[in-house]
């Protein structure tokens, strides 16, 4: 999955059915804390995932403490966290989603793996990693 570098914001939302159209609801740290207008027209992408929406904003930090600094980043680089691969994207990488939706790019995963990742690379709406440990049901598969 490519991710432009333009993006704004990034988290994850339900779709609400009102009448007769549909809305998502932009959290109200994106207005306060980020780059979003509350006047603003914005191009919106939509991403199917099948974990449910209350489990997205769950990580577990193994290097560092949690700050009540949400304007950047929830990742640095050399961070290790434990993470489920939710989708694979076009490039067949597999994609975990941390804290306010943050996507975390992981090479050679598949969906539903639980692994250890080190982070090796932040951007402000994307980072990638690198495996360092698999559960010890995947370790049991794989071998």
């Amino acid at each position: 999955m490519e991710i432009d570098d333009e993006l704004l914001c990034l988290f994850s939302a339900d779709v609400d059915e009102q009448n007769d159209s549909y809305t998502v609801t932009i959290p109200k740290r994106e207005v306060e804390k980020g780059d979003v207008d509350e006047d603003g027209v914005y191009r919106v992408a939509l991403l199917r995932t099948t974990t449910p929406s209350d489990s997205r904003d769950q990580d577990t930090r193994e290097s560092q403490p949690e700050t009540d600094d949400d304007s950047g980043p929830p990742v640095d680089v050399g961070d290790r966290r434990r993470v489920e691969i939710e989708d694979i994207g076009e490039q067949g990488d597999g994609i975990a989603r941390v804290k306010r939706g943050y996507v975390i790019i992981v090479p050679e995963t598949e969906q539903g793996d639980h692994v250890s990742v080190e982070i090796t690379e932040v951007k402000p709406n994307v980072a990638f990693s690198e495996v360092v440990e698999q559960t010890v049901e995947e370790q049991a598969v794989a071998g």
